[in-house]
């Protein structure tokens, strides 16, 4: 079955008719340094204990309780870490710890990175980039100089391999914690150049993420920061479609307020499981009662909560003043691309670009070996897990299904889960990468 779907992405993966030359990136950028959890804990002196969540770090003890926790679980997540002196330890021994790797990091220059590997593309990036991040960057890229800095902003990633034991905790599947004590991303600060640069770079497109970086803030500092992004992104000409990639966070205040004030004004959005489930939290949508996704998300509840947020807070209706028509959800099983009819081309396509990337970079591959991986989503499934619902099924030798709710389409495509991941970090924002390449955006006449 793995070989009829891999071979079935060859034939049907097109790119659309008319594709981006120029892209705007901005405005988190930074170096990664990717590290074993475990090796890197007990080489800062910790034992394993008790797992527990906290919202920011403050100690080597918080690192070890909260990167337990997620452990455990086999989950994604990212914090602030707030004492800079304990990071700077912490940082140091990570870059000297044998066997540690530095990459490029943060979504935006990620999705920069990816973007710049096809040639026709021009791409500004708008962010703290420091000198080894610039050594690190594909020659492609754009940095304009007002965003050159002269230290790098190093986050710290920790992973663990699906198995991987610590004490009494043994991980269920391959994952990684990611923490910083990184200011510049922080408050967002290259957003104003950003939003200057695009004016010259004359972009046909905006990505921007950094926004969960924000929220280690504390309100004080979020509440007057947001208001300024609001009204500086309000300052990108109406015609260019702006592709929001959202991250983990923990502030439903905070992530509320991105949904009222922020995203009506992105066109399209990019998002995993566990974002997904936070923002239908904070926004009190569907199946908001649900702790957590007990193993693949029912992709029934997902479709409930993807067609929530297009008519909550985007353009399902004509008359809505909101930008937001386009939503990319991914996880580990399956990615679904969920669009308002008549402004995205394509998704089809662009769906299983995004899948067919999860399953090649996994393994660390350029294209899919279907050795190496395996299917995981379910052969049958519902539209809705509530409503009046459709059955559907997954068919291997066009692995793309497709249904309509009311007037939004959703298109679903399984991944092709790499069997022995060798780097999950990037994973989403390459994702997100391929799936806005092979999509085209339809501008809409004013009346």
């Amino acid at each position: 079955m793995e070989h009829v779907i891999a071979a079935a992405w060859e034939a049907m993966i097109v790119l659309p008719n008319r594709q981006w030359s120029k892209v705007a990136i901005g405005v988190n950028a930074c170096v990664d340094v990717v590290v074993s959890g475990v090796g890197l804990l007990q080489a800062v002196g910790m034992a394993p204990g008790a797992g527990r969540d906290h919202e920011v770090l403050n100690s080597k003890e918080d690192l070890k309780e909260i990167f337990i926790h997620y452990m455990d679980k086999g989950a994604a997540a990212e914090r602030f870490f707030s004492d800079r002196d304990a990071f700077q330890m912490i940082a140091r021994a990570a870059s000297e710890y044998p066997g540690a790797q530095l990459y490029v990091g943060g979504n935006a220059a990620l999705i920069g990175q990816k973007l710049a590997t096809y040639p026709s593309l021009t791409v500004l990036l708008c962010g703290p980039v420091g000198p080894k991040l610039h050594e690190l960057l594909d020659e492609q890229i754009v940095v304009p100089p007002e965003s050159l800095q002269e230290t790098d902003e190093f986050h710290l990633i920790l992973e663990y391999k699906t198995g991987e034991k610590w004490g009494s905790t043994q991980a269920p599947q391959a994952n990684r914690f990611i923490f910083s004590h990184d200011m510049s991303n922080g408050k967002m600060s290259s957003l104003e150049t950003f939003v200057t640069s695009i004016d010259e770079f004359r972009p046909e497109l905006v990505v921007l993420s950094g926004f969960h970086m924000m929220e280690g803030l504390g309100k004080d500092t979020w509440e007057g920061r947001l208001r300024e992004s609001v009204s500086v992104m309000s300052d990108i000409r109406k015609d260019i479609p702006i592709h929001l990639e959202l991250a983990s966070m923990t502030d439903k205040d905070y992530m509320n307020r991105i949904m009222l004030e922020f995203m009506p004004l992105v066109s399209s959005i990019g998002l995993n499981e566990q974002e997904l489930l936070f923002l239908t939290k904070s926004g009190q949508g569907p199946h908001a009662d649900l702790a957590l996704w007990k193993g693949i998300p029912d992709i029934g509840r997902v479709s409930d909560i993807l067609l929530w947020i297009l008519e909550q807070y985007g353009r399902s209706e004509p008359s809505s003043e909101a930008e937001l028509t386009r939503i990319h959800f991914h996880t580990l099983a399956y990615h679904i691309m969920a669009s308002v009819d008549g402004y995205w081309s394509n998704q089809e396509a662009a769906v299983m670009a995004g899948t067919r990337v999860a399953s090649s970079q996994a393994c660390g591959l350029k294209s899919v070996d279907a050795s190496k991986v395996e299917l995981r989503a379910p052969l049958e499934f519902h539209s809705s897990y509530s409503e009046p619902r459709e059955k559907l099924s997954l068919n291997p030798s066009k692995p793309v299904t497709v249904w309509r709710r009311r007037n939004v389409t959703f298109c679903l495509s399984p991944v092709l889960v790499c069997l022995n991941p060798l780097r999950t970090v990037g994973l989403g924002d390459a994702i997100s990468a391929e799936g806005i390449l092979y999509s085209q955006f339809n501008r809409q006449q004013a009346f």
